[in-house]
């Protein structure tokens, strides 16, 4: 569950610069990490969103957050043009490594994105709103880039309620940070994942 919109949260630091160096941090190990820590669940979540999302011919899809771009391939594979864009420059450079037909990679933050209004026909991102710094405004701009009749998919952790609230509070909490630490050589990130 995010902060409400504009403010900073807990102990967590939704800062820019902040996100930012995070990220820099685990891109080479991000991937593997996110196989590890979800049991493999992020790539079939992944490709639900894919398919639901996809860009018909002719048409542009803009995958946010794109991070080493697993969304954007995805997207790229079941037809028309997309844009990933990313903040973190390491994530763009992993992102670049993968020779995925119809994607372009493009540096470019969430709440200012480089493009004119109604530009795209979808607009995804996967585990990334958590990240913005102002959610109502990377809102607004995901809007603003949309097209008219445009659809926009958001792919996003949630705190469950119910009988497995318990069990999944504990895997976040005391599992997620520890092993996120050993696959990618730095804790700190996932003690923010499971803060936010």
């Amino acid at each position: 569950m995010l902060p409400a919109p504009g403010t900073a949260g807990t102990s967590a630091d939704r800062h820019p610069r902040s996100v930012r160096r995070m990220f820099a941090g685990i891109a080479g190990r991000y991937d593997l990490a996110n196989r590890v820590l979800s049991l493999g669940c992020d790539v079939y979540w992944r490709g639900v969103v894919a398919r639901q999302m996809a860009p018909g011919p002719g048409q542009r899809a803009l995958d946010i957050a794109c991070g080493t771009g697993d969304l954007a391939c995805a997207l790229a594979r079941r037809g028309g043009e997309v844009v990933g864009i990313d903040f973190t420059h390491e994530m763009l450079v992993r992102a670049s490594r993968r020779s995925q037909r119809g994607v372009r990679w493009a540096g470019g933050d969430a709440l200012c994105l480089p493009f004119a209004d109604e530009t795209f026909d979808r607009v995804t991102v996967a585990f990334g709103v958590r990240n913005f710094a102002d959610l109502d405004r990377g809102l607004a701009e995901m809007a603003r880039v949309l097209r008219t009749g445009g659809r926009v998919g958001i792919l996003e952790f949630s705190r469950p309620v119910g009988p497995l609230a318990p069990a999944s509070r504990f895997y976040m909490r005391s599992v997620v940070p520890p092993l996120g630490g050993l696959v990618a050589g730095d804790r700190g990130p996932y003690a923010y994942l499971a803060e936010t």
